[in-house]
């Protein structure tokens, strides 16, 4: 399995023949300066977990320039139904979806989900979510973005059920869990071989590095990835 972080809580996982863009905030996303037509060459799939504006990012021309199955739930998939995606595959927490290389998942997260329309009023887009991608390419490879969140102690069935070996958590604090909550949620709920924090530095308001979450984290296996840049787990 590679994974490449763009910055915020983007992510390019290859697996198999599948390559999948989750939350892919690009063009707007001030740490991230490169091409979105790189970042999401040959994508297979696009999934969301929620519909603020910072995770459906780049959604709608991913998935008209490469034919990529969108992977979110029903009101999301209508709301980009609308907007030209064409390609998409309804879903909802508690529920998996097989494809050729990969399950996916869509568990609890404590967040919000909305779209701000013209005027300011936001739009329902379904309940937040993290995913869950279980590779069958690769044996025991079994991936948790937990989207934006706090803490909750159902992260403890969580790992029960699917047993994710590599944790994408959210650090930045404020919108999301911050460095302690989050290395709490990795020590008392999971036994991941490898984590990988997101969801800070891109906006002032946000911790601006994994520092504080990497001392917390201290004893467990962080990584801390390089903007762009692919690491092989």
């Amino acid at each position: 399995m590679k994974v490449t972080w763009f910055g915020h809580s983007a992510f390019r996982v290859e697996t198999g023949n599948a390559v999948i863009m989750i939350d892919p905030f690009l063009s707007g996303n001030p740490t991230w300066d490169g091409s979105v037509e790189e970042a999401s060459a040959g994508a297979t799939h696009v999934v969301l977990t929620h519909g603020h504006s910072d995770h459906i990012g780049d959604t709608v021309d991913i998935c008209k320039a490469t034919g990529a199955v969108l992977i979110a739930n029903f009101e999301i998939c209508m709301y980009l139904a609308a907007r030209g995606v064409e390609n998409f595959s309804p879903g909802n927490h508690g529920g998996t979806q097989s494809f050729d290389n990969f399950d996916v998942s869509f568990v609890q997260a404590w967040h919000s989900s909305s779209e701000i329309e013209d005027g300011g009023r936001p739009l329902y887009l379904g309940n937040p979510a993290g995913v869950v991608v279980a590779s069958k390419a690769e044996q025991g490879k079994v991936l948790y973005h937990m989207g934006d969140t706090d803490i909750f102690s159902d992260m403890g069935l969580i790992n029960e059920i699917y047993r994710p070996t590599v944790g994408i958590v959210p650090i930045g604090d404020r919108f999301t869990m911050g460095a302690k909550l989050a290395a709490m949620a990795c020590t008392k709920y999971f036994a991941f071989d490898t984590i990988i924090p997101c969801h800070y530095g891109t906006f002032p308001i946000i911790d601006q590095t994994a520092d504080k979450f990497v001392a917390e984290a201290a004893g467990l296996n962080v990584v801390v990835p390089d903007r762009g840049v692919a690491v092989d787990l």
